[in-house]
């Protein structure tokens, strides 16, 4: 079956991107109705997110949502297969000049928005960059999804090695593409208001800073109407790290989901709902999912 996806996806990479994008829009009005564990997990986090907001618009940020994420995975073919000059015209750069400026070492702060990966191959196209990534589950997908990231440079690690490794690219001149937004457990975390709800939040993004002298730039990809992406680059955040303790900490990955938030109400179907963000609970509340 995965070879079938992914030979369906190699045939629809040469369509046009507006074209691309229609193909990925029904393919998750499709997958809405096909995967109700991750239609469920949907709901509850825009519930928990927005509980002021009428229930029929949630529905109809839920299927948008669908639509997004299974776009961003259906144009991951342009990035996988199509050629450097096609990609630099699917993928456009805002702000690059606020990496260019960044003191070194810098980390690129990157949500988890449906187009992440736009910003990954573009970027490496480029600049010598470094990013771990999750293994998974399916071996035809965690390789393409691997050479996909590393298709032009990039050293590309399994969570699994650590912080360390994303110091040691650093050190060697790499800049740290980072994605800490997601709930990976208590380990290292701290819980923090995420759209007022309590959220377990790593706090590597201030710790790998501090520990390397690295600024932080922030990265907000999003999807073009008529197909392609815009991957923006924010000026590096002034006086982060804050202070080296438990408070400070907890201050860091504040800023940080604040950061996220502003951006997730400038385009919320395009943020990753689909992943149990409230997973982690503090000790004795019971599980949202």
């Amino acid at each position: 079956m995965s070879r079938l996806i992914f030979a369906f996806m190699y045939l629809v990479h040469f369509l046009p991107f507006s074209m691309i994008a229609k193909v990925g829009n029904a393919v998750g009005t499709v997958m809405f109705w096909l995967i109700p564990e991750r239609r469920r997990v949907t709901r509850i986090n825009l519930e928990k997110c927005f509980p002021q907001m009428p229930a029929p618009e949630r529905e109809k940020l839920a299927r948008a949502h669908f639509r997004a994420f299974c776009r961003g995975m259906v144009e991951r073919s342009v990035l996988w297969w199509s050629k450097p000059e096609r990609i630099r015209r699917f993928v456009v750069l805002e702000g690059l000049e606020h990496l260019e400026q960044a003191p070194r070492p810098a980390i690129v702060f990157a949500p988890h928005f449906a187009g992440l990966d736009a910003a990954i191959t573009r970027l490496s196209m480029d600049q010598k960059m470094a990013l771990m990534y999750a293994r998974q589950k399916d071996k035809q997908f965690d390789r393409l999804l691997y050479h996909g990231r590393a298709r032009f440079g990039a050293h590309v690690f399994p969570r699994q090695a650590g912080n360390r490794e994303g110091l040691r690219a650093m050190a060697e001149g790499s800049i740290y593409f980072y994605l800490p937004d997601l709930d990976h457990g208590r380990r290292h975390a701290v819980f923090v208001p995420f759209f007022g709800v309590p959220a377990a939040t790593i706090t590597g993004l201030s710790y790998i800073a501090r520990s390397a002298g690295a600024s932080v730039v922030p990265c907000v990809v999003r999807m073009l109407r008529g197909g392609g992406y815009a991957a923006r680059l924010y000026p590096a955040w002034r006086d982060f790290p804050s202070a080296d303790d438990a408070a400070g900490a907890a201050a860091d990955a504040r800023r940080m989901l604040a950061f996220v938030e502003e951006r997730v109400l400038e385009m919320p179907e395009q943020y990753h709902w689909l992943h149990k963000r409230f997973k982690t609970r503090p000790s004795g509340e019971r599980s949202f999912y």
